[in-house]
């Protein structure tokens, strides 16, 4: 990729306001677009039938998590040959390109292995093609994201970013509904189910791209959500993370031939069940029913705190304010289940993402973890929803005095089958640095350089604070709220501190100021924490989540003290939360995902069931 921006010519009236300031600001000679962005065309070939020897070509460039799409391809019955050489597309007669991380780092990736020329020469030849997330951004004549860049121009229009003057947290993370505009084999069986987005950048229908316009999504406007043009297809969505929407989606796309076999039987069997029930009861069939509110899906998000216990066996365990030892006998940390088993059990209950925080105290080396690596590879064979993993996610040297980035330790985690890393106590370090400097990035932190290269959607930042009672706002320099739960002394104000090290240490930096900066250097969501609620089963800390909600434009995950499916809704009605995290609630099978989510939906909450 030439990292271009956008040349001052007739060619800018297609461009949002947005780009043209980006362009502005970016003056390098070198990244400037030719005068006339190329447009390439492309064979509107009938698709053809499926091969008979079930093989699909993945286009992998080496950024973020393609294991999980390579494992929803393996589960449709697919075998797997990967793009080595430019040749590999020559040869390919279905390919898929998982575009994952930033639109500038992929374009640049691509014109490094020589595979820009015979990508499109690919799909101009009406080959089956299948481009997911940034495999569907590249493929429009460019992006104001990277400071603009040019893409592979071959449908007409720009990727822009969303707006976030609007309100609405960017990125866009999260389960939404799609609307197609016509019937196809890739669509047609998802009806109103959602599937799952994570981006910070969209295309938007036009006059120009109509004909490519497959489905859209609505999030503060309308933005393409798929698009197709003979056998050429591709979604702005993560179908391998969208459960069995997703799978079924990957078949229309795979087997559409099957598919449409498919769809149809359990079409016909599902009028077969209405029929007999109008017939029943005197009564018409009934419309297809919606689960609530369409839009954004407010998320639910199944937790495991991952250490090893005194035996070495990794296990999942939930603490009492941070503390996860047995309170009688011989103190052993408490062992409720086995990762794998509760994070596919999670999946089948319907959690919209699951979390893996490994609390083990590292001796060496984060990457010599190797059983916590394991647990991510077999959790993605198994779970088709995002994961995240958090845990010694930083710039590292082992015992034998190997340096590593902390890029190349997020690396080792998203070829491992993580979605997204979550960086704690580092945050708290890069926050203060951030501050110290004048509120001005350097680029030297993992949060920075991650983003950099993964696209900030891949990396949340958890939060560990307690809460501290003032006087007054004058009393401390920290950002403030005026308190309904008053201190031990009748205080009426109070603000957060921020911990590291598992709580244990405190720093003079308040959750308020540390969200804001870590927004500022890069991170896409924030994993709200409270130790004061932790496994008190009592409800969030809704005036903690609504101070930091209201300070920044990014997703705010809440966490800690859910004890009923009323917390949930209270969560999300009272503040600006767009997802809330729970532990030990579901792992004892106190409260279930299933009991939760039909709450939400009761209350008139976006939810995905």
């Amino acid at each position: 990729c030439n990292w271009f921006v956008w040349q001052y010519t007739t060619k800018m009236n297609t461009l949002s306001s947005r780009q043209t300031a980006a362009a502005e600001a970016s003056t390098s000679a070198s990244r400037r677009l030719p005068t006339q962005v190329r447009r390439c065309s492309v064979k509107c070939a009938a698709s053809s039938s499926p091969s008979s020897v079930k093989e699909v070509t993945l286009l992998d460039y080496g950024a973020g998590n393609v294991r999980s799409v390579r494992n929803a391809i393996k589960k449709l019955g697919y075998t797997i040959r990967d793009v080595e050489t430019p040749a590999d597309l020559d040869s390919a007669s279905r390919l898929v390109f998982p575009g994952v991380g930033s639109f500038g780092q992929a374009m640049r990736i691509l014109e490094q292995k020589k595979l820009v020329g015979p990508l499109k020469d690919y799909i101009q030849s009406g080959r089956p093609f299948l481009g997911i997330c940034l495999g569907l951004q590249l493929l429009f004549e460019g992006s104001e994201e990277s400071g603009g860049c040019e893409g592979l121009a071959l449908i007409p229009g720009a990727v822009t970013q969303f707006d976030t003057s609007l309100g609405l947290p960017v990125p866009h993370i999260g389960w939404n509904n799609i609307a197609p505009t016509r019937g196809s084999d890739l669509l047609d069986g998802v009806g109103d189910r959602r599937v799952y987005y994570v981006h910070s950048y969209r295309a938007t229908p036009s006059p120009a791209n109509s004909e490519w316009v497959l489905a859209t999504t609505q999030y503060g406007g309308e933005f393409v959500a798929a698009v197709n043009r003979g056998s050429v297809s591709a979604v702005q969505f993560h179908p391998e993370k969208s459960g069995a929407t997703g799978l079924d989606i990957l078949a229309g796309f795979l087997q559409p031939e099957e598919a449409r076999k498919t769809r149809a039987a359990a079409a016909a069997a599902a009028a077969g069940s209405s029929s007999s029930s109008s017939s029943c009861c005197g009564s018409s069939p009934a419309p297809p029913s919606v689960s609530g509110p369409r839009g954004l899906a407010k998320r639910v998000i199944a937790c495991l705190d991952v250490r090893s216990n005194d035996q070495g066996d990794l296990v999942v365990t939930k603490g009492d304010q941070y503390d996860v030892r047995e309170k009688a006998g011989e103190r052993d940390v408490r062992n409720l289940g086995k990762p794998v088993d509760l994070a596919a059990r999670y999946f089948e209950e319907g959690a919209d993402e699951v979390a893996f925080l490994n609390i083990t105290g590292f001796r060496d080396c984060v990457l010599s973890d190797q059983p916590m690596l394991e647990v991510l590879r077999r959790a993605s064979e198994r779970v088709f929803v995002p994961l995240t993993v958090g845990g010694g996610i930083k710039a590292l040297q082992d015992a034998s005095g190997r340096s590593f980035s902390a890029v190349d330790v997020a690396a080792e985690y998203f070829r491992s089958g993580a979605d997204k890393v979550s960086i704690g106590s580092d945050a708290v370090d890069a926050a203060q640095a951030y501050y110290a400097r004048g509120g001005v990035p350097d680029g030297s932190t993992a949060i920075e350089q991650i983003s950099e290269v993964y696209g900030k959607q891949a990396v949340v930042i958890s939060i560990d604070p307690r809460r501290v009672y003032v006087s007054s706002p004058a009393a401390t320099p920290h950002a403030t709220v005026h308190t309904a739960r008053p201190g031990p002394n009748g205080e009426q104000y109070c603000w957060w501190q921020c911990t590291v090290k598992g709580g244990r240490e405190g720093r003079e930096l308040g959750a308020v100021e540390l969200a804001r900066a870590v927004e500022a250097l890069g991170a896409g969501e924030i994993l709200l924490n409270c130790i004061d609620n932790d496994g008190v089963g009592q409800g969030f800390d809704l005036e903690l989540v609504d101070a930091v909600s209201r300070a920044v434009t990014i997703p705010v995950i809440a966490s800690s003290g859910a004890g009923a499916p009323a917390h949930f809704s209270q969560v999300f009605q009272r503040t600006g939360a767009a997802a809330a995290l729970a532990a030990g609630i579901f792992h004892r099978r106190e409260v279930g995902i299933a009991e939760v989510k039909q709450h939400l939906a009761e209350q008139g909450i976006p939810t995905r069931l």
